[in-house]
């Protein structure tokens, strides 16, 4: 999360005050995961989006990483262990994309499936 959608999940604003950080962290997941269906919607001419939404979703996994591999993090060590996995994943798969050797879409469904857990409709294991 970058230092904005921190402080807005930290003190909230009148339009997300009462929301919970986990449904904060889903309109993260959706805002950035719709930016990066656009961006690859637009094929070869919205390249610059695609990488400026490939940028946003690698700071979000890379402070997502942050958290979970902090020891007071209270999420059971396995599903950690599973989400730190997929940290590690969406870094290395982000990196190909850049490079053109790999399409952007399955950072989509991965991000796509975060969001399910999150709102409760599906186990991510």
């Amino acid at each position: 999360m970058n230092a904005h959608a921190k402080a807005l999940a930290a003190y909230g604003t009148p339009t997300n005050a009462h929301k919970t950080p986990r449904s904060i962290e889903y309109d993260v997941f959706a805002q950035i995961t719709a930016r990066l269906r656009d961006a690859r919607a637009g094929g070869s001419k919205s390249f610059p989006q695609l990488v400026s939404a490939l940028h946003q979703n690698r700071k979000l996994w890379s402070e997502l990483a942050f958290d979970l591999a902090n020891p007071g993090n209270q999420l059971p060590d396995g599903l950690r262990a599973q989400l730190l996995g997929l940290a590690q994943f969406t870094l290395n798969h982000t990196d190909a994309v850049v490079k053109g050797m790999a399409d952007a879409e399955v950072l989509i469904d991965l991000n796509i499936a975060i969001m399910r857990g999150l709102k409760g409709q599906g186990d991510l294991s």
